[in-house]
């Protein structure tokens, strides 16, 4: 039967969003204007392509699309209705709308939390310590994705989960570790944590106890040093060159003291950016069997890789249950997307859990349910090898621009993967008047010594580029450039 209404939807074919995506659009906006009531029977996929234009399968598509969302229900014979059940879902979704929303805010600054120096003004060209740009999430698939998980759980009530995290993430997390970076592991070795740092907290609190000695890299992680300390623990540090941690300095420590942990980033060592060579992982692997430790691995931004072949990680090679290898999707994606993850045997995967039950029962399933349809459906794949084609540009770019600008201050290293560039000052720089000068001009850098384990002044820092584009890289650079003039000013 005809109706003598029709939806008023406008189809725009140079928007480069696919036309049946338009349509699903369109109808979710006028549920959401009130427009299209709960219970309302739309246009058939007949009467609706008829009034656009357009190919009937095409209105199927959309429609399809928004009955598995959950926004319309088709009834055998009666037609397609707005869901009964909207008014819940749509009370759902306010809480991802609020998320979404702050991702895609206007300012980004691209600070880091590891530095007060990082500055919240939006005139202030912020090299961060290498955070990505999150102006380039697929929100569309991301809020599909959310929007899903929101009806899964609004219609199962699947509000309890295992506290190693959802069966779903893990067993997607699973696939791709064992796929993609050559681990040999089930379910039960892999646990869902809030991102990187809560990973390592974990592995201290179950590995760690006061007076136990763990050594880290001398330029190192600043929030894993705290997570250490926070359980007690001596930290120790051995030096890092080109190829990584010294493991001729970490054989003389380990004859000499009782290691109970060391940790590493041996695919972009954090902040130097340089790759631990292949024989050092083998040496690691047998130090930490010979004195009997653990190594956590920890593999930031593993998939930013600009290279052919990149180095699989420690974990791969472990065949002795030595490493605990931790994860996050932050660099991927955005830090405020909370969801990392921890790869070890089961016995330590199984701790884990116990330490959740005590702070974090029921974890976050709908963000959980969220990412791994993003994994299993190709987009975060697919988004990866996007944002590393950018992120390439944008390194070379910068690498450009500072062997251009500032090659008569600094010298550099250029970085297999990674989001950043680590910058070695001469040695007539002072870096805290550096530092000084570019509130001035500015513009905001890491300084070396935020990472150094004994907080000595390193005379090189740090230029998180992926958070900037092309034009702001080049902003930066020539900012940077003045304010490295002033000491050459007063020099004379």
């Amino acid at each position: 039967m005809l109706r003598s209404w029709t939806l008023g939807l406008t189809i725009n074919r140079d928007s480069g969003v696919a036309v049946y995506l338009q349509i699903a659009q369109g109808i979710i906006k006028e549920i959401q204007r009130g427009r299209l009531l709960p219970g309302s029977l739309l246009p058939s996929s007949r009467e609706l392509a008829e009034q656009l234009g357009i190919n009937r399968k095409t209105v199927i598509l959309a429609y399809d699309e928004l009955i598995a969302e959950g926004w319309l229900i088709a009834k055998h014979k009666k037609g397609t209705f707005v869901a009964r059940s909207i008014a819940m879902i749509d009370a759902l979704l306010k809480t991802v709308d609020v998320s979404v929303a702050q991702l895609d805010s206007p300012k980004r600054n691209g600070t880091a939390d590891i530095s007060k120096s990082q500055t919240c003004n939006d005139n202030v060209i912020s090299f961060s310590e290498g955070v990505p740009d999150t102006r380039n999430i697929p929100f569309e698939a991301l809020s599909r994705a959310f929007r899903h998980a929101l009806i899964t759980v609004a219609r199962t009530n699947r509000y309890s989960e295992d506290p190693k995290g959802s069966l779903a993430l893990r067993e997607a997390k699973t696939a791709m570790l064992n796929m993609e970076r050559g681990l040999n592991i089930s379910v039960d070795n892999v646990c869902i944590v809030r991102g990187i740092q809560m990973g390592i907290f974990l592995a201290a609190r179950i590995l760690v106890k006061p007076g136990d000695s763990v050594v880290l890299e001398s330029l190192s992680y600043p929030p894993a040093r705290e997570a250490f300390r926070s359980c007690g623990a001596d930290l120790l540090s051995v030096k890092v060159d080109a190829e990584g941690m010294d493991m001729e300095a970490l054989a003389s420590l380990c004859s000499q003291r009782r290691v109970r942990l060391v940790y590493v980033t041996p695919h972009h060592q954090f902040p130097t950016t340089v790759i631990m060579s292949a024989d050092r992982r083998q040496k690691l692997l047998a130090l930490a069997e010979q004195y009997d430790f653990t190594i956590i691995e920890d593999v930031y931004d593993f998939e930013i890789h600009f290279s052919h072949s990149p180095v699989l990680p420690l974990a791969s090679m472990d065949r002795m249950g030595r490493v605990v290898h931790v994860g996050s999707l932050s660099k991927v994606l955005t830090p405020s997307l909370r969801v990392g993850y921890i790869a070890a045997n089961s016995n330590f995967i199984d701790r884990c859990a116990a330490e959740i039950m005590v702070v974090d029962r029921l974890g976050n399933i709908v963000t959980e349910l969220a990412v791994a349809e993003l994994l299993n459906n190709g987009e975060l794949k697919r988004h990866v090898r996007r944002m590393t084609k950018i992120y390439n540009e944008r390194r070379l770019a910068l690498a450009e621009l500072v062997t251009k600008e500032l090659s008569a201050f600094a010298a550099f290293d250029m970085p297999e993967g990674g989001l950043a560039l680590w910058l070695h000052l001469s040695e007539q720089i002072d870096i805290e008047q550096l530092l000084h000068d570019m509130e001035k001009f500015q513009v905001s850098v890491l300084p070396g010594r935020l990472f150094s384990v004994d907080h000595q002044q390193v005379q090189a820092i740090r230029l998180g580029y992926g958070n900037l584009d092309i034009s702001e890289l080049a902003t930066g650079v020539r900012r940077l450039r003045y304010a490295l003039e002033q000491q050459g000013k007063r020099l004379n």
